[in-house]
């Protein structure tokens, strides 16, 4: 059996679901695809390993994946590939991988691409935009030809780095196959991961051995890190440092480390670069040499090194989270033991942004709200889209109080289980800044989400002006995904945050953080200026699928390397104490 990861299968029914999409008749099928391929990459369990342990009934029983679906991922999982994949694919040799990640380009625009101009890859598109070949197609024009340059420079920087969220669940399943090996005494995942980054480049994996000297289970380690499943090429294999590529094509370099080094190793491997700098400054200062190896004393003698809490009180500091870990400020509050309590990663009481099948969710309310109190979340609030947003289905002012009627059911249904399920809404905002709903049904909700998703490209001044129109509504509670950034896709749009976390303390509004892997927005940058400025937060999933709710934990991650705490983020307080603080609007 070839092994492949739950995060390329959802790669291809992605490109199953774009390719549908370009046919005219195919846009229920496609959606199916879509919604499938997100289900399966936020999956805290490999495919394989379900279909070994229930066969293509297990894999039925997954929600949002039906019979058909499930036939095909039985073919990938036993094959790695799919014969109606590289048939469709056939009809219309294009690289979709590169291509999607062009902003602004769809289905139909890729298809017209490819048929008027033969554009199979991002080579060709850039080609084709600096002859001045795009603008002359119809529906394309000078200004496209312009975005779409600027977008393929976009896509260049972030080639070869990947998602955080959705590479997590390969990473947390190769380290747990290495803690499960007798011979370990340490795992650790270092790098950008183990600070949170939104997107890394490569893997940095340490360990440290119970017996350290015993050259059998060196070799025993190696062997095992080198010819798992997941591994497509050894670069090299030694005694002390592995390097190979996985299949999904990311780098992984393990280590075996000495257990008074390990400390100092993980401290070294973990960075940031300018933070190790920083670190090694202020051990010079104290006549000490700073290295991957330890703190040494002018005599050579090791001084520190076994554990990071042991270096960094050695160096006269504050132990620092690995999220906060970047040179912009962290070392000067460790220094003067201002290190603020992070909101930890059991602290989420809710989730405020929550997708269900009256839009463009794969699921239920109730279905919604069962997996919410399975992973011990207390409320949740139902924010489906509003009709602005026609992709979707998104609700008007009729059918969202039909909804209401819904969720009134279900709370009886739910009280004894202390569970809430709020009313509320991701409303659209409008070219003018007004809003997608009426006041007076904004009035009745308990939760008054807000949204762009258009107009990305106004000048700075206007979409300022556009999103301060729509948080002073007096109705409004939080401002959802507030920079509209894609990660590898979209730039986030052009306004003064300045002014609009300033805005939102006046008004009371909340800014979000989120969580879904491609967004972590607001990004820690913003986070920190909401924490300056005493602007609460919401760490929310976006959840379009039961499944995503364990995406929190990469808003909590994104807050972290915010510097936010507990009292900042608004859904890790109680029910009431949440929906006290947002009735003060």
């Amino acid at each position: 059996m070839k092994l492949i990861t739950n995060q390329q299968i959802a790669n291809i029914l992605k490109e199953i679901s774009f390719l549908l999409e370009m046919e005219e008749d195919s846009s229920f099928r496609s959606r199916a695809y879509e919604k499938a391929a997100l289900i399966i990459e936020s999956l805290d369990q490999s495919l394989i390993d379900i279909y070994n342990s229930g066969g293509l009934k297990a894999i039925e029983k997954i929600p949002g994946i039906g019979k058909s679906l499930a036939l095909k991922i039985e073919e990938l999982i036993k094959t790695g590939k799919l014969k109606y994949f590289e048939d469709l694919k056939k009809q219309t040799p294009i690289n979709l991988d590169e291509l999607t990640k062009i902003e602004g380009l769809g289905p139909k625009s890729i298809k017209k691409l490819y048929q008027k101009l033969k554009i199979k890859n991002l080579d060709d598109l850039e080609k084709a935009a600096y002859r001045g070949q795009i603008r002359k197609l119809e529906g394309f024009g000078q200004k496209s030809e312009e975005k779409i340059l600027k977008a393929i420079e976009f896509a260049k920087k972030n080639k070869g780095r990947f998602i955080l969220g959705f590479i997590m669940p390969l990473v947390k399943q190769i380290e747990a196959n290495l803690k499960n090996l007798p011979e370990i005494k340490n795992v650790d995942v270092c790098g950008s991961i183990r600070r949170r980054k939104e997107t890394i480049g490569d893997i940095d994996i340490l360990v440290s051995l119970k017996n350290e000297n015993n050259q059998k289970d060196i070799k025993k380690v190696m062997s095992f890190f080198t010819t798992m499943p997941e591994v497509e090429y050894v670069y090299a294999k030694g005694d002390t440092k592995s390097s190979i590529r996985l299949s999904i094509g990311i780098d992984v370099d393990l280590r075996i480390i000495p257990q008074k080094s390990y400390g100092a190793a993980l401290n070294y491997f973990t960075g940031s670069k300018d933070h190790n700098i920083a670190l090694r400054q202020i051990a010079l200062k104290k006549g000490y040499k700073l290295n991957e190896y330890g703190l040494f004393d002018k005599n050579g003698r090791q001084v520190a090194g076994s554990t990071e809490k042991e270096l960094y009180e050695f160096l006269g500091l504050q132990y620092i989270p690995p999220e906060m870990r970047e040179n912009v400020g962290e070392i000067d509050l460790a220094l003067k033991n201002k290190i603020p309590k992070l909101i930890d990663y059991n602290e989420i009481y809710g989730d405020l942004q929550v997708q269900t099948n009256w839009t463009d969710g794969s699921a239920s309310i109730e279905e919604m709200a069962n997996a919410a109190l399975k992973l011990g979340l207390r409320y949740i609030a139902i924010t489906d889209h509003t009709k602005h947003l026609a992709m979707t289905g998104g609700l008007d002012d009729k059918k969202i109080e039909k909804q209401w009627q819904e969720i009134d059911k279900l709370n009886l249904k739910f009280k004894n289980q202390g569970f809430k399920i709020l009313k509320g809404t991701e409303c659209d905002i409008l070219l003018d800044g007004s809003l997608d709903l009426k006041d007076k049904t904004l009035q009745k909700l308990d939760i008054v989400g807000v949204s762009i998703h258009s107009h990305f490209n106004l000048p700075k001044i206007e979409q300022t002006k556009r999103i301060i129109k729509a948080i002073t509504n007096p109705y409004v509670n939080i401002l959802f995904h507030p920079t509209c950034r894609i990660l590898q896709k979209r730039e986030s749009i052009q306004a003064d945050w300045d002014e609009i976390i300033k805005t939102a303390k006046k008004y009371n509004v909340v800014l979000e953080i989120d969580a879904f892997p491609d967004r972590l927005d607001l990004n820690s940058d913003l986070i920190r200026k909401c924490v300056n400025e005493g602007v609460k937060m919401s760490v929310d999933s976006d959840a379009h699928s039961t499944n995503h709710f364990s995406f929190l934990e990469y808003g909590i991650s994104e807050a972290r390397r915010g510097w936010a705490r507990k009292e900042d983020i608004i859904n890790a307080w109680p029910l009431e104490k949440m929906l006290s603080f947002l009735k003060k609007n």
